[in-house]
């Protein structure tokens, strides 16, 4: 920020506030001083968090000092996990009061009762659409997950004992609340709705859950259950001051009132105490633009920067739903050791029980298997097998070096290299509508990555110059030839000799290049058995050149089944297959190795962005270094361009850690994980 204009400096005293490390980034017009009372006099404002203990302390330091007090308060829409496990991505920030507080004016009270544009109505109430689209709440670690319920439901939602915004509200408050809510709906079972901190738990309710457990229409929900997923099937919510009753609203599901929430006394909702006369009748876009747009700060957890709501809500569920892909528990199979930390990343949201090859499965929960390699001793496990792969937008440097992938795909159905059976790539690539807007996002990715020269492993490697006068060039990848793409997608042809002969057979006339596979080139997996014939049937054998500044070069490529074939097809080279590469058989390449079944299977016509949508939109998973969590195909493109600057706190387990810190302590070289 410029030195003329300085930011005043805030001082925050509480030891929790001061761990957050979020605040910064929802703070960047501040300059924080974590402090004590003795640095009250240099400070201009000093924080309260809410109204708790530390907080009222602040606010009498505040007093006696003569400075302003700014409160600060978790936003609305606050993160994956609770409050002990993830920091704010959103946060209220309140000169005037707090919003829970209906004695004292706040903020939020002012942004409310302020007339809308047309332009503000409109985003509120998209707002509101894409809150039910993303199905989000202020906690979102819950699974997306369909609930066994009566049709006619009422739901009452406990809170936390002693909960700043209850305003002294307790358990005959709440009880007598239920006992209104059974009374007013008398045919409804009524839900108990438990706080997520007591299921938890971290807190206490203030229901006797066990006493209730016998109520012949109350049903206690003691799980974490979303928001998202009850409120669209309740016929009324009853609500002390919980935010629940605003996710209700949010929902257009009817909500009655016990204390005074900040939604509460503006007309929209049914309340039990009069409203203070500050706040008089406001429209629904008013209540969401003010509580969604105007009060709370947002930061992207992605770029570390302020961002809208939007974003953030996008962000979240996306988790929501990834977390919820895989079944609750599942078996892991096959994956080596520097490979479980990054598994507990992928499937983050599913309990996982790592099992060794040697050692016998239960019946009882799914398998997840490391591609093909189990599949002879998973073919009577009773339950359907997920196989796992890398995905095509990887990493910088190599799988067998163990670099940290961004992607992996997860197939219930096969796996894409195999083309012996389907795979779910082929099922979305064969049944998917591809909206327009769905293949605007891929065209506009395809031409991202080749802007940035982005491929799957992404190596360093020296030029390579045309020859003069050659009018076409051919370049051939090679593979390892033990792979299981090749003994899954290939037929007639099988080693890389072989695809050689067939295209200098083809195309006597063309300067045909040769790149060996990079691990072969590495020295980390062995090369074919006659592959060092292959100089005899190409022209030049190629290095270490990367294959982004081939793919620029050369006139056409020709595969086996290598994925070069589909970074040639983003760029616009024609790509003539041998095998049965996944992206064979839409139309899109020159095929000489397809079997009849194969053809039969893939016989829609693709365009290139729909087959880039499939493949790089819908079918991999992608998951941050950044944040360690779940992500997007742009912002992996984003992260591989910027792979050896960009903060990230790394795949290690605690082990991993405890092994590396010893080591360093022990002068020994670190290890890496």
């Amino acid at each position: 920020m410029d030195d003329a204009f300085p930011r005043p400096r805030l001082l925050i005293l509480s030891k929790g506030a001061q761990r957050i490390t979020t605040l910064p980034s929802l703070l960047p017009d501040f300059a924080l001083h974590n402090g004590t009372v003795a640095d009250a006099e240099q400070a201009e404002q000093i924080m309260a968090w809410g109204r708790k203990p530390s907080a009222h302390k602040a606010m009498a330091i505040a007093a006696k000092n003569n400075k302003p007090i700014l409160t600060l308060e978790d936003g609305f829409l606050r993160s994956v996990g609770l409050g002990a496990d993830d920091p704010p991505l959103s946060l209220i920030v309140d000169d005037v009061g707090i919003y829970y507080d209906a004695s004292a004016p706040s903020r939020l009270e002012q942004l409310i009762a302020a007339p809308l544009t047309a332009s503000e109505s409109e985003r509120a109430l998209a707002l509101q659409q894409l809150w039910q689209q993303q199905r989000v709440s202020k906690y979102n670690d819950a699974r997306i997950e369909p609930l066994d319920l009566p049709d006619d439901c009422v739901l009452v939602a406990d809170q936390t004992f002693g909960d700043a915004s209850l305003q002294g509200a307790g358990p005959d408050d709440f009880m007598a609340m239920l006992g209104a809510a059974l009374e007013r709906y008398p045919t409804s079972t009524v839900l108990l709705k438990v706080h997520p901190d007591v299921v938890a738990g971290r807190k206490q309710g203030h229901f006797d859950l066990k006493a209730l457990a016998s109520h012949p229409r109350v049903q206690v929900l003691s799980r974490n259950v979303h928001p998202a997923e009850l409120l669209p099937r309740m016929r009324a919510v009853y609500v002390m001051t919980s935010q629940l009753g605003f996710d209700a609203l949010l929902w257009s599901v009817p909500v009655h009132t016990w204390g005074m929430p900040f939604y509460a006394g503006w007309g929209l909702t049914h309340d039990r105490l009069p409203a203070p006369s500050r706040r008089m009748p406001a429209s629904l876009a008013q209540l969401i633009h003010a509580s969604l747009v105007g009060y709370p700060r947002y930061v992207c957890p992605e770029r570390g920067q302020p961002c809208s709501p939007e974003v953030l809500i996008n962000w979240l569920g996306l988790q929501r739903r990834r977390r919820s892909m895989l079944p609750t528990t599942v078996q892991m199979l096959g994956f080596s050791r520097w490979k479980e930390p990054l598994v507990k990343l992928f499937f983050d949201g599913t309990a996982i029980r790592f099992v060794k090859p040697e050692h016998p499965l239960t019946d009882r929960h799914p398998v997840v298997s490391w591609g093909c390699k189990h599949d002879a001793d998973l073919s009577a496990h009773p339950h359907p097998v997920h196989r796992v792969e890398d995905g095509f937008l990887r990493s910088v440097g190599l799988g067998a070096g163990k670099a940290r992938p961004l992607s992996w795909v997860v197939d219930d159905l096969g796996i894409y290299y195999d083309a012996t059976r389907p795979s779910r790539l082929e099922h979305i690539l064969r049944t998917e509508p591809f909206e327009l807007a769905l293949v605007d996002r891929a065209k506009a990715l395809r031409l991202a990555i080749c802007q940035a020269g982005i491929t799957k492993y992404n190596l360093p490697g020296s030029t390579w110059q045309r020859p003069a006068n050659v009018q076409r060039v051919i370049l051939v990848t090679g593979q390892v030839e033990g792979d299981a793409s090749i003994r899954f997608g290939a037929l007639r042809i099988r080693s890389n000799l072989q695809l050689l002969q067939a295209v200098r057979k083809d195309n006597p006339d063309a300067w045909v290049l040769y790149k060996p596979h990079p691990e072969v080139l590495a020295g980390t997996r062995a090369r074919g058995d006659d592959e060092a014939q292959t100089v005899h049937w190409c022209d030049e054998v190629i290095g270490d050149t990367p294959l982004q500044q081939l793919l620029d070069t050369v006139d056409e490529v020709h595969v086996l089944t290598s994925q070069s074939g589909f970074e040639a097809l983003l760029r616009g080279v024609p790509v003539t297959t041998y095998g049965q590469p996944f992206y064979a058989g839409w139309g899109l390449t020159l095929d000489r190795g397809l079997h009849d079944d194969v053809q039969a299977r893939r016989a829609r016509q693709l365009s290139l962005d729909e087959l880039v949508a499939g493949t790089l939109l819908l079918y991999p998973t992608y998951v941050s270094r950044i944040t360690n969590r779940f992500t997007t195909a742009e912002q992996a493109l984003y992260e591989l361009q910027h792979w050896h600057t960009l903060p990230q706190p790394g795949a290690t387990s605690r082990w991993q850690d405890l092994i590396q810190r010893l080591s360093s302590l022990l002068g020994l070289k670190r290890l890496r994980s």
